[in-house]
C-alpha cells in the first residue's frame, strides 16, 4: 500500500515538473514539446522499475516499421502506455477523447503535438472531419498515428470487441498497420489500482498490410493482440 502511493505521489510530481518546465515550449516549435514527452514516458519507467520493481519486457522490436508510413493500434489498458510508447516510436500522434484536451496544462500539450480528438458522443462538425485530420497528420508528418481500438481502458481480463472506427482508419489511410498487444493492467490499471513485483510487457507483431476489407481488418488485428495477451497475460 506505501509503495503505491510513493509510486502515485513520485509519478504525478515528476509529470507535473516536466509539464511546468516546457511551458515556454507552448510557444516554441513542437519537437521541443515532443521531447518533453519522451522524458515524461521514460520517468514512467523509472518510477515503475524503482518504486514498484516492475520489469518492462519489449518483445519483437525486429518487427518494428521503418522508412515508410503505418499507424498503431495498440491494446489500452493503462496510462502507461500512453507515456511510455513515446519512447519507443517517434512520439506518436495520438487519436484520443475530447475531454483530454480540457485537461488544465496537460490538454495544452496534447493541442500543441497535433493530438486529434473525437467527441464520441455527439455528431459534430468536428468530429465529421475526423479522418480528413488523420489523413492530413500521416501526410504531412513522419510521426505514426497511435489508436486504441478499445477506445477506453479495459481490464487485463476483459475482452471487449475493437471500434468499428479502427476498420475505417485503415481503410482510408492504405497503410500498414502495426498492432500492440500490452499488458500494463497486470500492474497499473484503471482507477490507480496498483500491484507490485510484477512485468509488463510490451509485444510488438507483425505488421498487417493495407488492402483487406475494413472488417476482416478489425477480425484480424482484434485476434492478433487478444491472442497475444492471452500468451503474454
Amino acid at each position: 500500500m506505501i509503495r503505491k502511493y510513493l509510486f502515485l505521489f513520485f509519478f504525478f510530481l515528476g509529470i507535473s515538473l516536466i509539464s511546468i518546465i516546457f511551458l515556454p515550449a507552448l510557444l516554441l516549435p513542437s519537437k521541443i514539446v515532443l521531447f518533453g514527452g519522451k522524458l515524461m514516458g521514460y520517468w514512467t519507467g523509472i518510477c515503475l522499475r524503482l518504486i514498484l520493481s516492475t520489469k518492462i519486457i519489449i518483445k519483437g522490436k525486429e518487427n518494428i516499421i521503418n522508412n515508410e508510413k503505418f499507424f498503431i493500434a495498440s491494446s489500452h489498458q493503462s496510462m502507461f502506455e500512453t507515456f511510455y510508447l513515446q519512447t519507443i516510436f517517434n512520439s506518436p500522434i495520438f487519436i484520443l477523447k475530447n475531454e483530454l484536451l480540457k485537461i488544465p496544462i496537460f490538454g495544452w500539450y496534447l493541442k500543441k503535438i497535433g493530438s486529434i480528438s473525437v467527441n464520441r458522443d455527439k455528431i459534430t462538425r468536428e468530429n465529421l472531419g475526423f479522418i480528413e485530420k488523420i489523413k492530413y497528420s500521416v501526410k504531412n508528418s513522419n510521426r505514426p498515428i497511435l489508436i486504441f481500438p478499445q477506445a477506453t481502458r479495459v481490464h487485463p481480463d476483459d475482452r471487449v470487441p475493437f471500434k468499428k472506427g479502427v476498420g475505417r482508419i485503415y481503410e482510408e489511410l492504405n497503410i500498414k498497420c502495426q498492432p500492440l498487444a500490452i499488458n500494463s493492467g497486470r500492474v497499473w490499471q484503471k482507477n490507480n489500482v496498483i500491484k507490485t513485483n510484477k512485468s509488463i510487457t510490451i509485444s510488438i507483431l507483425n505488421f498487417i498490410d493495407p488492402g483487406l476489407d475494413p472488417k476482416d481488418f478489425i477480425s484480424k488485428v482484434e485476434k492478433y493482440i487478444y491472442s497475444e495477451l492471452d500468451k503474454i497475460n
